[in-house]
């Protein structure tokens, strides 16, 4: 009978420490680099690119990272309004958790190498850790906040997209390509979602 590996304090002590990581990351991108919309979106918002690495070499655990990293480290730590709206605050903050999922899905559904030995590996993290969940994620930060009030939705959503696309595609894949191989022989790391 095979051995399922549970999730043990290790799992949630590298859960918390993400976190940490996230919301640290996401504070300073948005303190550092603010534009639009009362501080919510950054012009280079430095941490997706880390939560996007953390969910594909950790899985569930770096995506409950991000969500958490988003939701207080760019929002609640650093918007009035997304406080005085913590309902609002909790549906925007899925802007993150999407922007992370959707490429840990296609990367284990597409069989993709995260250490990027072919260009398919390398189209499939372009496509999908880079664009796709960047454009999702921007479309639905914009919906969100016009929920609270009027903004100049395509200047957020221009923002948001053209910031994340830019450090994306400077970092995700230059440190999947040279920090997975030492990740992957790490107890932590997550073939699938959670083991």
């Amino acid at each position: 009978m095979k051995k399922v590996n549970e999730p043990t304090y290790s799992f949630v002590i590298l859960t918390l420490i993400l976190i940490i990581i996230d919301t640290i990351l996401a504070w300073v991108s948005v303190t550092i680099f603010p534009t639009l919309a009362g501080g919510l979106v950054s012009s280079l918002f430095v941490a997706v690119a880390f939560m996007i690495l953390f969910t594909l070499w950790f899985g569930g655990y770096g995506a409950i990272a991000a969500y958490v990293g988003t939701l207080v480290g760019s929002g609640l730590l650093v918007s009035d309004t997304l406080t005085q709206h913590p309902a609002v605050a909790v549906v925007w903050a899925v802007a993150g958790l999407l922007q992370v999922l959707i490429p840990l899905v296609a990367v284990r559904n597409f069989d993709v190498d995260l250490s990027m030995e072919s260009p398919r590996d390398f189209t499939y993290v372009i496509l999908f850790g880079v664009i796709i969940n960047n454009i999702i994620g921007a479309a639905w930060a914009t919906w969100t906040l016009s929920l609270i009030g009027p903004e100049n939705m395509g200047s957020v959503f221009s923002s948001w997209l053209i910031g994340n696309l830019i450090v994306c595609i400077l970092i995700v894949p230059l440190a999947l390509k040279t920090l997975t191989p030492r990740v992957r022989n790490h107890r932590l790391f997550v073939k699938n979602y959670w083991d």
